[in-house]
């Protein structure tokens, strides 16, 4: 079981993440109160532990863009949060070879069916963006894709989520304390996911 720290801004929430040791961290350069430049983005993966993978968060942004942050090696993957397709995808695939994250918001079981044969490496499921609302996890019973699971979770329900089985839990506000990265928060619920 894998998990990632979303919405990293400050060098001490890269301090927190290496003493915890996810599996990955989340550059956000969409726009978000967490949202960071390219310059900060290459600051902050300089200080991250070299084991631990870097995400960027991207919506609608221009190809080129992503492709020259991935050429500067300041993130591992991409991860799309707009309205990209699998055409918007192939697209990025021919500038970049880093392994694509799409994320779909879920309001129903077919949004889920819907994506389900994305040209994308995993698929994320999230209530909405970046903003810690919890969907109705039994939509995802059938899906059998390996998948990133986000949206409201926190300690309260890790273990449920754990139940659900996803390639990785995706946590961002639920290790906040009023919208700053809390330490204690992050290093329980890392502790608890790397019990499993």
């Amino acid at each position: 079981m894998n998990i990632k720290i979303c919405g990293l801004f400050r060098e001490q929430d890269i301090d927190f993440v290496n003493e915890a040791n996810p599996d990955y961290v989340g550059f956000i350069f969409a726009n978000s109160h967490r949202q960071v430049s390219t310059e900060t983005a290459e600051k902050l993966k300089n200080r991250l532990n070299k084991n631990i993978l870097s995400v960027g968060v991207f919506v609608n942004e221009d190809i080129h863009k992503i492709s020259e942050i991935c050429d500067k090696k300041i993130i591992d993957l991409v991860q799309l949060h707009g309205n990209e397709d699998d055409n918007y995808i192939n697209k990025l695939r021919k500038v970049c070879n880093n392994k694509i994250i799409k994320a779909v918001k879920v309001k129903n079981a077919e949004d889920i069916l819907y994506r389900r044969n994305s040209l994308a490496d995993y698929l994320l499921f999230d209530g909405g963006a970046g903003t810690g609302i919890k969907f109705d996890w039994t939509f995802l019973k059938e899906f059998i894709r390996p998948f990133f699971l986000a949206g409201g979770i926190n300690e309260d329900n890790i273990c449920e989520a754990i139940k659900l089985n996803p390639y990785c839990i995706d946590v961002s506000s639920g290790v906040e304390t009023n919208k700053i990265k809390d330490r204690q928060k992050i290093l329980n619920i890392v502790k608890i996911v790397k019990a499993i």
